[in-house]
């Protein structure tokens, strides 16, 4: 393998271990707060005040600036102009900080206006409770608006471990501090919202020492008109209206779902979650990794390298996502039935999700792989063209929604949302070779079929391992669900892992770079 595969190979692996344990502990987290409340008006308080600072920071942070600020601050290094970069970066962290600090004091002030119009189905007391909490995880936003920009710093310097690690320790801490507090201190589930901050703070302050590490050159200096700060408000805009446009769509999605049979709307919101583990886990992990090699590819006009980064990318996704997919529609029912069917979620609830799940996995290859493709554009600075794209398949989803929601139910909207993604990723590629030629799409396609095929047949194994341990143990027990859901699994690796190797797929290679780097020690990890 290249150096680039070697070197995108250990930063894959670092961010997949992180964003395992922090998908397992994000679950855990979610299982601690139900098994403690309940599922009921104090847990529904505790969503709702979430839901205020998570969008703020996402719109001035998570979403926007990330796109928009790793790009142009990793060509300055990459062009070893690093006093520039930390220009810009000094600007842009003292402008966010300015507008995060006005808008937590605007959403502590306007926070009873801003939860009756959220959720005016509350109670006057749930209300009240919403309000308490939301104030308290406004702070929350501060610090991951810092963790947030810091990450861009160290990505862009090819560290990814103390932001990986970070991710661990604030799940851990809304854990460990949240019993903590609602136990021990009697603090009920505002223990929990104060778990959330300390939770964020935690994740900033384990970067701290890798920022001192590759010397930190922080300047307090706002110049608005240094080239490279421009250059990032340009691109944010577009990013900005696009994350507009997507709440849009959630809004519609929402409010379709309200006219379907009570329940429905947690099905869909079960079977997405599902089914966005493995783009969490695997997608994430490579596109990220990728993304900083991207820039610097860019930035040095190495077009032909650029161009074999990105297809080794997709092609690797498309190696992981599509057995994840056909592995997740085998195992639909036993895998929603062992994550979920026990207490009130009942043998139906599991039905109507893993129905859903279905039609949602038709897509995880297409969603898996934008999480590349979006960031191929970006390192070009580019952020109109995937915003674009990505404002025009929203409006295709609706209409789609729009369509199929009569036949097909919670069914239809899984589909639209599926068959937005594909069309998305489609036309991403098809101007993506417009712009630069040659894309090596006879190679991304032979890869795509290739590892359909071979899913394929693991998935029929993996169904059929399912049935016949149906028939000699019971999967009432939770034991007896797990040995049903491990085994088929298992095997089914086997099968796709044999089947890949005996055919010589260059794409397994990649993947086993990035898992044995992780799993055994290395002359350079």
């Amino acid at each position: 393998m290249s150096a680039t595969g070697t070197k995108v190979a250990k930063a894959a692996g670092i961010l997949m271990v992180a964003m395992i344990a922090s998908r397992i502990l994000g679950y855990v987290r979610d299982m601690v707060i139900y098994a403690y409340f309940g599922q009921n008006n104090l847990t529904d308080a505790y969503n709702a005040a979430f839901s205020i600072p998570d969008f703020l920071y996402y719109l001035l942070v998570g979403g926007a600036l990330s796109s928009a600020f790793i790009p142009v601050f990793a060509s300055y290094i990459a062009t070893n102009k690093e006093e520039e970069g930390w220009r810009v970066a000094s600007t842009i962290f003292n402008l966010v900080l300015i507008m995060m600090l006005i808008g937590i004091t605007l959403g502590i002030v306007f926070a009873p206006a801003l939860i009756k119009l959220l959720v005016p189905g509350f109670t006057p007391e749930n209300i009240q409770l919403t309000v308490k909490m939301t104030r308290i995880m406004f702070l929350q936003t501060f610090f991951m608006a810092l963790n947030g920009i810091s990450m861009g710093i160290l990505n862009s310097y090819q560290h990814f471990l103390a932001p990986a690690v970070g991710s661990v320790l604030y799940n851990l801490g809304i854990i460990v501090l949240g019993l903590f507090f609602s136990h021990f201190l009697e603090m009920g589930i505002v223990g929990f919202a104060l778990g959330v901050v300390i939770g964020a703070a935690l994740n900033f302050a384990v970067q701290l020492p890798a920022l001192l590490k590759i010397g930190l050159k922080y300047k307090f200096v706002i110049d608005l008109k240094h080239p490279g700060v421009r250059k990032i408000g340009a691109l944010i805009l577009p990013v900005l209206i696009g994350l507009s446009v997507t709440h849009l769509n959630l809004f519609v999605n929402q409010n379709l779902g309200s006219n379907l049979p009570s329940g429905m709307i947690s099905a869909l919101r079960v079977a997405q979650r599902i089914m966005q583990l493995p783009i969490g886990v695997f997608a994430i992990a490579i596109a990220v990794a990728v993304f900083p090699t991207l820039t610097g590819q860019a930035a040095r006009e190495e077009k032909e390298q650029f161009k074999k980064t990105m297809s080794l990318g997709i092609r690797t996704i498309f190696f992981i996502t599509i057995p994840s997919a056909i592995g997740l529609i085998a195992l639909r029912v036993p895998i929603v039935r062992l994550l979920f069917e026990q207490g009130l979620f009942t043998p139906e609830d599991t039905n109507a999700t893993a129905y859903a799940l279905l039609f949602y996995c038709f897509g995880l290859f297409a969603y898996a792989a934008l999480q590349l493709l979006n960031r191929v554009f970006y390192a070009l600075q580019d952020t109109i063209t995937p915003v674009t794209i990505g404002i025009f398949t929203i409006m295709l989803n609706i209409a789609l929604n729009l369509l199929l929601i009569k036949p097909m139910a919670h069914g239809g909207l899984a589909l639209a949302y599926s068959l937005a993604g594909i069309i998305n990723m489609l036309l991403l590629l098809y101007i993506f070779r417009k712009k630069v030629g040659s894309i090596d799409g006879r190679r991304m396609v032979h890869s795509f079929v290739l590892t359909l095929g071979i899913s394929s047949l693991m998935g029929i194994v993996a169904y059929q391992t399912a049935n016949l341990m149906e028939l000699v143990i019971s999967v009432n027990t939770k034991l007896g669900q797990l040995l049903q859901v491990g085994v088929s699994i298992t095997i089914g690796v086997l099968v796709f892992g044999f089947l890949a190797i005996f055919l010589k797929m260059e794409e397994g290679e990649m993947v086993k770079k990035i898992l044995l780097r992780r799993f055994r020690k290395a002359p350079h990890s």
